[in-house]
């Protein structure tokens, strides 16, 4: 009897398979609008990289300001279906406004609030998969991993057909397809994802580590924060860089960005492995070390096939620091999961604040390609405070 249990508990079910779909359908909906975001502020909004950085700038202060509302909201008294719900309907009002509204400022204080939303549907799903593996029954690292691996596929198909549409058939028609996806991603949650009400909590917490933790942990923020920082110039700048300064085609920045993707999902995988047999500082380190080789590659060479064998380092230096960077965080910080999650997620959106700031003023001043200069800087600065942290 028991076995038979454990095997049916094995066996996929309807609501797993519907965590997977979402997982999937989120990540989709920001791969469809992300990669693409410079090139449509540029070429139809507004043309100034100055500009065109502060956006992002504000994209992210916005950003981090309706993640942490929903985010207490949500552990004092949220079901989280009904949240993940909502940011979908208006993750698709965001949608449908950058699809036919061409004013900055709308876009920027109106479209971003919606789109923010929208964006934070994807952890609020990762922590319902979260309560629903442990009420389960289900190992929920590993179903998280899985989880994870969706995002990254997503990411893998999500920029060649995010370019793809955009220039085949207009960002308008890019966008209502982000519409779609939204709509599509609200109909599955609102009826195979479970509804598990929570009981209120204190949320009286500091996100903070203990006492001797704490120096590692802020160590370990900044040098994410500036890992991030470096990847968010890099998204920001590179399809302009590709098209205005090496002539290349447009569609090339969704291939790399595909095939990073790509190469993030084994990456991940192998990272995991490892970092249970040598630790997960080293890890990072590897990860920082890889990034510098990608951006010195980035600064040297400018054949597509070239900068498409560097994203095997891209992949590297992202697939260690989004796999490995959160558990790390959750070591530093035992007993305060949800707050080393959040300071994880925040230094996602600490270093898109600095990446709209510097990357709009070098391309302003200097040139698109000198941004990665300022990569390489950053990342070495990172390479310090992780050689600083103590082994877990």
């Amino acid at each position: 009897m028991r076995i038979h249990s454990a095997a049916v508990r094995r066996l996929p079910d309807t609501t797993s398979s519907a965590f997977l779909i979402v997982a999937f359908l989120t990540g989709i909906a920001g791969a469809l609008q992300t990669p693409t975001l410079s090139l449509f502020l540029s070429t139809e909004v507004i043309d100034s990289p100055f500009m065109v950085g502060l956006f992002y700038t504000g994209s992210a202060v916005i950003g981090i300001i309706v993640s942490q509302l929903l985010a207490t909201y949500s552990d004092r008294a949220g079901d989280r279906k009904r949240l993940i719900l909502l940011c979908c309907l208006l993750g698709a009002a965001g949608c449908l406004l950058y699809a036919y509204n061409r004013n900055y400022y709308i876009l920027l204080f109106i479209g971003v609030i919606l789109t923010s939303f929208g964006s934070t549907a994807n952890p609020q799903m990762f922590a319902l998969a979260r309560e629903y593996a442990e009420k389960t029954g289900k190992e929920a690292v590993m179903f998280s991993s899985i989880l994870r691996a969706q995002v990254s596929l997503a990411w893998v198909i999500g920029p060649p057909i995010a370019f793809a549409l955009a220039l085949g058939f207009g960002f308008p028609f890019m966008y209502l397809a982000a519409t779609v996806t939204f709509l599509g991603c609200g109909v599955i949650v609102w009826y195979l994802l479970p509804s598990m009400p929570k009981p209120k909590v204190r949320t009286t917490e500091a996100l903070e580590a203990p006492r001797r933790n704490r120096r590692d942990t802020l160590l370990l923020f900044a040098a994410c924060s500036l890992m991030w920082t470096s990847n968010s110039m890099y998204i920001i700048n590179m399809p302009l860089y590709l098209v205005r300064e090496l002539q290349l085609p447009e569609k090339l920045a969704g291939v790399m960005m595909g095939t990073a993707a790509g190469l993030e999902i084994p990456t991940m995988l192998i990272a995991g492995y490892y970092a249970q047999r040598f630790g997960k500082r080293l890890m990072m380190r590897i990860a920082l070390v890889a990034g510098i080789v990608f951006y010195v590659g980035m600064l040297m060479f400018t054949a597509p096939w070239q900068l498409l064998i560097l994203q095997a380092m891209n992949a590297v230096f992202i697939g260690i620091l989004a796999g490995i960077g959160m558990l790390y965080f959750q070591d530093l910080m035992p007993g305060q999961a949800g707050a080393a999650t959040t300071l994880f997620t925040n230094s996602t959106r600490v270093g898109w604040i600095i990446a709209g700031s510097i990357a709009g003023v070098v391309a302003e001043f200097w040139s698109y390609h000198g941004v990665f200069f300022v990569s390489v800087g950053l990342i070495a600065a990172g390479l310090g405070c992780m050689w600083k942290i103590k082994d877990v």
